[in-house]
């Protein structure tokens, strides 16, 4: 494996183009500067007093002189004012170009233009090694998040980048490693409800096929024929109950109209089909209408609801108040109830409390199902135990109010 891969060098090559870009053209604007000042500067003739004296020292000419500007090869042109009025003029050819010993060698490579090449030469490796550590550093940490990211896209989808810092790349990191951890939980979602739909398809399949078996070519008892009706009814809440829940965990967006939906009026219907009490607060504000799917809010008050009658050994309560921001659905039963340490599990798919899939009916997707409608209208749900202390529990349902 080479030193840098392919992916750093033209990253650092681009890295390095860039900032020796910038500082070559911050010599050029230093240069630009220096060269309009230093005209700026000779706008203005200098001045100097300029005295010539004869051969036994005797003073010929003392006066200012000015420098006249001229092309340097014309040489120099000086203009001086004598202290009497007189106006003298002097003239020097241009200097004849020579080499002085010391400029001889290494020293003229020095001198412009090929001093300023130097210049830029050393610029160069003076970035290129100042600057390497730091974009070594980084660059490494990238590759390392592109060899994630290309592992995870391979189906790996346990990798995880180590989260170093708090720059650009730490956040990238963290992002992946959040939005790895969703697609992981998704995924492992997915597989548990298929491995769970199964098996728990296979279980009324699997009655169905025996009591086939066992009628043989007789006519079905009416109790026969029940129980394969039964077993029908089961199969179609189960198939129904698994396609909701996968529309709801993939976020799908046609599962319905948001619309004002009438709390109570939809809690009666359901309340009568299971023969459960209903007790709804009424307050001067008027009815419990709450922003969402209908048929999902009616969804999650039946799950409740047939939930408590399937383990209730006595009457079930449906009770709706207005609790702040929230309407608050409490369904309790006089049921076993449920332990402290189950009453979160409970809320996961196919789970359910020990001993109680062998009672009838249930597929262990009700109650996920109210939590997946709970979320997606902005709610929640919960397990608690009867506030009065008696057997049993309650399901706390809070769904926002309409606005």
């Amino acid at each position: 494996m080479s030193l840098v891969s392919p992916f750093s060098r033209r990253l650092y090559l681009r890295i390095w183009l860039a900032v020796v870009g910038g500082v070559l053209v911050f010599a050029f604007a230093i240069g630009f500067a220096w060269r309009w000042a230093a005209d700026q500067t000779q706008q203005q003739p200098p001045t100097r007093e300029i005295v010539l004296t004869d051969p036994q020292g005797r003073t010929l000419v003392d006066g200012v002189g000015v420098r006249q500007r001229l092309d340097p090869s014309e040489g120099i042109h000086y203009r001086i004012e004598s202290s009497d009025g007189k106006v003298y003029e002097m003239r020097m050819s241009p200097r004849t170009p020579h080499v002085r010993p010391d400029e001889r060698g290494p020293a003229a490579w020095f001198r412009p233009p090929f001093g300023f090449l130097w210049i830029l030469g050393l610029v160069g490796i003076a970035v290129t090694v100042g600057v390497f550590p730091i974009i070594r550093r980084l660059l490494q940490r990238l590759e390392t998040l592109q060899s994630s990211v290309q592992r995870f896209g391979e189906g790996d989808l346990s990798v995880r980048v180590a989260e170093q810092g708090h720059d650009e790349v730490a956040a990238l990191a963290r992002q992946f490693n959040a939005a790895a951890e969703r697609i992981e939980t998704l995924v492992q979602s997915h597989k548990s409800l298929l491995a769970n739909a199964s098996h728990e398809l296979r279980s009324p399949l699997t009655r169905i096929r025996m009591g086939l078996e066992l009628m043989g070519n007789g006519a079905p008892s009416p109790a026969f024929r029940a129980e394969i009706e039964r077993n029908i009814a089961e199969l179609d809440q189960l198939v129904d109950e698994i396609l909701l829940a996968s529309r709801l965990d993939a976020g799908a967006a046609d599962v319905g109209t948001i619309e004002p939906v009438d709390l109570v009026g939809l809690a009666v219907e359901e309340c009568v089909r299971v023969d459960a009490e209903l007790q709804a607060a009424v307050t001067s504000e008027g009815g419990v209408e709450v922003p969402g799917v209908s048929k999902l809010l009616r969804r999650a008050v039946r799950n409740l609801l047939e939930n408590a009658r399937r383990y209730s050994q006595g009457e079930i309560t449906l009770h709706i108040d207005r609790e702040g921001a929230d309407a608050v659905l409490r369904v309790c039963d006089h049921g076993p109830g449920v332990p402290p340490e189950q009453r979160e599990r409970i809320f996961e798919p196919f789970y359910r409390l020990p001993g109680a899939s062998e009672r009838a009916g249930g597929v262990g997707l009700g109650l996920a199902l109210v939590r997946s409608i709970a979320q997606r209208h902005g709610g929640s749900v919960h397990c608690e135990a009867r506030p009065d202390g008696a057997p049993g529990a309650c399901f706390v349902l809070a769904l926002p109010l309409q606005k």
